[in-house]
């Protein structure tokens, strides 16, 4: 069965509900009138309801005989309107015999000299499903071929198409006819359609037509040209033989004035040739639009294209080749475009051309320092900083140049930007011994201009631990002595207070002591003071330096010298590696089919994800419009695992709903099936929602006969990532019954945030700097049944679609607690932390885990539902 809410819709109307309705006896007496006001007001009444779910059957020749012959423009529109949505057959499938005397009104309408009466009844014409009504105007269809208004011939060619596809016998030389028209019609927006139409039906004339003017190709409108592009894709996916005749054509749109032919154009020439001239054009292509095009959103989806390109392996040294032309594209001013290009570039970098990377990157930098947006520079150049790091380390020939540029940010009071020189500066020296001379010297002749504590602390940390000869060591510690003053330390500070002859508003804040709420490593708080920065650890960790030389051991000296230095190697030795694992399970792509492997069935398994084929156009579109959150979601069982069941079997209207979750969208499909022996009438679904969720429309009412049933859909708009909650009722009349309205209670739906959620990444102090920041904290205890810690970790990222911030060999090993940090990004753009604190007595191995899960989030919202979500999943199920 094929519902009112299954149609297909060609028309939005929107209508305020706030007044009554008026009756049948009020709408006709407006439309018998003579005022064509109130003709067009009653005519708007009646589409209304009838979208509504009335039939209204008495109006209909009502409307036929008071308002079809008014010759007024905003009436022949609003019927247009009314004939598209009123019922025109029978109960039994047959056409209404009034619909006879409408056809000569349409047959009047296209005869019309006003080419706007023509062109929207053909516009019309394209939406109509009846034979019987389409047959008599074909004459009159066709003659609107030759008419001299280009509205009303590309609107005759579009009625033609939809008139063939549908109901071919009727005009069964519509190809000849149409490809005829081609040849003559000048007017761009008449050529495509008829080009579009003959690549549908008809690819033999279409190439035929192609073929003639192919030399002209780059002289046609951008519309003509996308039509033209997806016809050469189609005819050499299905005839290979054909690309040597048409890629000649492709390549002469690559240089189209239309962005959106050139981008086309670019991915259709990759696909039907590998040569690296090809791969080239296409990718310079690609590069050219991102420097030109303004909408960042663009930048991203081509940058990932090239980034496509990338990883195949016959493209890559083709598109190293492009590096430099890629860099042009750090002149937009986004900063996600930015991070992307240079994640991109540092892909691309080969040692012919780090060189002029490094150059290009050391000129970026430099023009942060003067740029007039201080915070996004300071994101900017931290990110330049963190690329220079990982060139000098992948190249270190380019150390020695970078350096001196990087130590100038010690300074600067950026503390991501210092610490990111700190951290590079560290492993520079632990893996190149020739640079180590050149980092000692720059970062002690820079140590009086550190300003921010943090990187003063791991400065002075550098020095203690790669001082080896007696010179730098006493030049460090006449660094140190200058930076300190005076001691006694306090008796100083307060001498130089007294002594000062400042204002004493200036003198009261210069004595107070400022307080500065910080975060440690492992999630704690600390207070930082103005004279005492310092907190338990630190504390902690002085008392066993100053015990250690007081009391020196030969343990002890082999601990701090050597056992420490290879501690170091191996933390960055594992850093190393696990973004090598990283980036190879990213990248590398392997399909294995050995000859045992099971038959995969369609049904049951999703197809691959790049498998487009010859119908890419509309795959990719249908890619687009299905949900991308999840790809293991594709697969016939995650698909059942959607299915909520919304009313019991036993009730007299049974109904279940499926969830279709497309980014901000949430589409329900909900199946209503009558049960019973009656007709219910004016069956609506009535839908309410908790959260931050909102309904778009409401659904239609429908009738439903007997033991059928019908699919109503119904939309709705999601604006933040937190748990919501649909609920509602279906709400119907018996046929034949004078009761009150009938309602059946449905089962609530909760719209799960992980649809929402995607692993993200980010680095240490990144996640420190945020947890810093995030005001709302969620604070979970841990209730499992779980007894392993490993699996319980792994059991809470698989149920939150969070990463795992600490590296695997820090979690490796069996001490009986562990530590960890996750992180997840939001469609919305929300950031969400976690850190799990978990234990496990040694003693009783079966004793399930125990601690506590941590949640920050900018919002109230995201803590509180990915907090629910961990409590709801904690417990494992057997």
């Amino acid at each position: 069965m094929t519902s009112s809410a299954e149609q297909p819709c060609y028309t939005l109307l929107y209508s305020q509900n706030d007044s009554e309705s008026p009756s049948e006896l009020q709408l006709r007496k407006e439309l018998e009138s003579n005022d064509t006001k109130a003709k067009i007001r009653a005519l708007k009444k009646t589409i209304n309801l009838i979208l509504g779910g009335e039939r209204l059957p008495n109006l209909l020749m009502v409307i036929m005989r008071f308002v079809m012959p008014s010759q007024d423009h905003k009436i022949k529109k609003l019927l247009l309107l009314y004939w598209e949505i009123v019922p025109k057959t029978t109960p039994d499938g047959k056409l209404l015999h009034e619909m006879i005397l409408v056809c000569d009104a349409y047959r009047k309408d296209l005869q019309h000299p006003n080419e706007y009466v023509r062109g929207s009844t053909l516009r019309f014409l394209c939406k109509l499903k009846e034979a019987e009504l389409l047959e008599p105007l074909m004459p009159t269809i066709r003659s609107c071929l030759e008419h001299r208004h280009a509205y009303v011939r590309r609107n005759a060619v579009m009625a033609i198409y939809t008139i063939y596809r549908n109901f071919d016998y009727l005009i069964p030389d519509a190809p000849e006819l149409v490809h005829d028209f081609l040849e003559r019609e000048q007017d761009a927006s008449c050529k495509r359609n008829a080009f579009m139409m003959l690549l549908h039906v008809d690819q033999d004339r279409a190439l035929e037509y192609l073929s003639s003017c192919i030399d002209q190709v780059a002289s046609f409108g951008d519309i003509l040209q996308l039509i033209i592009v997806e016809l050469v894709y189609k005819v050499c996916h299905s005839n290979p033989s054909q690309r040597t005749r048409f890629i000649r054509c492709i390549y002469n749109l690559l240089n189209s004035n239309s962005a959106a032919v050139r981008y086309e154009a670019a991915g259709t020439l990759v696909t039907l040739s590998s040569a690296p001239t090809a791969v080239r054009a296409a990718a310079s292509c690609y590069i050219e639009l991102i420097v030109k095009e303004s909408d960042n959103n663009v930048k991203l989806i081509v940058l990932e294209k090239i980034n496509m390109l990338r990883k195949n392996p016959s493209y890559v040294k083709i598109i190293q080749e492009l590096t430099m032309d890629l860099m042009r594209v750090l002149s937009a001013p986004d900063m996600e475009v930015r991070k992307k290009t240079l994640q991109l570039v540092m892909e691309l970098i080969t040692p012919k051309s780090i060189d002029e990377v490094v150059g290009m990157l050391k000129k970026e930098i430099t023009k942060t320092m003067s740029a007039t947006e201080k915070e996004d520079a300071a994101k900017y150049r931290h990110l330049l900083v963190r690329t220079l790091h990982t060139c000098s380390i992948k190249y270190p020939e380019v150390a020695e140049s970078v350096i001196p540029l990087l130590v100038e940010f010690l300074g600067d009071g950026d503390e991501l930007a210092g610490s990111d020189v700190l951290i590079f500066m560290r492993e520079a020296m632990q893996k190149f011994d020739y640079i180590k001379p050149l980092v000692m010297n720059m970062l002690i002749d820079s140590f009086q201009v550190i300003r921010c504590p943090s990187v003063h602390r791991a400065a002075i940390w550098l020095l203690g631990e790669y001082c080896d000869s007696q010179q730098e060591c006493e030049a460090m510690m006449s660094e140190v002595k200058k930076g300190l003053g005076n001691v006694p330390l306090v008796d100083s500070e307060l001498k130089m207070a007294t002594d000062s002859e400042a204002p004493e508003s200036e003198a009261k804040e210069a004595t107070q002591q400022s307080s500065q709420r910080l975060v440690t490593a492992d999630g704690s708080y600390a207070t930082q003071a103005a004279i005492n920065a310092i907190n338990d650890d630190d504390f902690d960790r002085i008392s066993v330096c100053i015990s250690v030389l007081s009391t020196p051991s030969d343990l002890m000296m082999d601990i701090f010298t050597n056992q420490c230095r290879k501690a170091l190697s191996d933390m960055i030795a594992s850093q190393v590696d696990s973004k090598e694992d990283a980036q190879e399970n990213l990248d590398e792509v392997i399909v294995r089919v050995q000859a045992d492997d099971p038959i995969s069935f369609l049904s049951i398994i999703a197809p691959s994800e790049d498998d487009l084929g010859e119908n890419q156009f509309e795959e990719s579109l249908t890619k687009a419009l299905t949900s991308t959150t999840n790809k293991k979601d594709s697969g016939l069982d995650s698909q059942l695992n959607k299915v909520h069941q919304l009313t019991g079997f036993s009730d007299p209207v049974y109904a279940e709903a499926y969830i279709y979750v497309n980014q901000y969208d949430i589409v329900l499909d909900v199946l209503i099936v009558n049960q019973t022996g009656d007709t219910l009438q004016n069956t609506t679904l009535e839908l309410a929602t908790l959260g931050d969720l909102k309904l778009v429309e409401k659904p239609v009412p429908i009738t439903i006969a007997p033991r059928d049933f019908c699919n109503i859909k119904a939309n709705i708009k999601v604006a933040s990532t937190e748990n919501g909650i649909i609920f509602g009722n279906i709400v119907y009349d018996v046929s034949g019954t004078a009761h009150d309205r009938n309602c059946v209670v449905l089962n609530e739906i909760h719209i799960d945030i992980m649809d929402y959620i995607m692993p993200g990444s980010c680095t240490d102090s990144e996640f420190r700097q945020m947890w810093a920041e995030f005001e709302w904290e969620n604070k979970v205890t841990v209730n499992s049944n779980i007894a392993d810690i490993q699996e319980y970790l792994e059991h809470i990222i698989a149920s939150t679609n969070m990463k795992c911030l600490t590296s695997d060999k820090a979690l490796k090993g069996n001490c009986g607690f562990m530590a960890a940090n996750l992180y997840a990004k939001s469609i919305f753009g929300e950031d969400a932390l976690a850190n799990l604190s978990i234990e496990k007595s040694v003693d009783q191995t079966d004793a399930p885990v125990t601690g506590h899960i941590r949640i920050r989030a900018k919002s109230q919202g995201m803590a509180l539902s990915l907090g629910d979500k961990i409590n709801l999943s904690q417990k494992k199920s057997t």
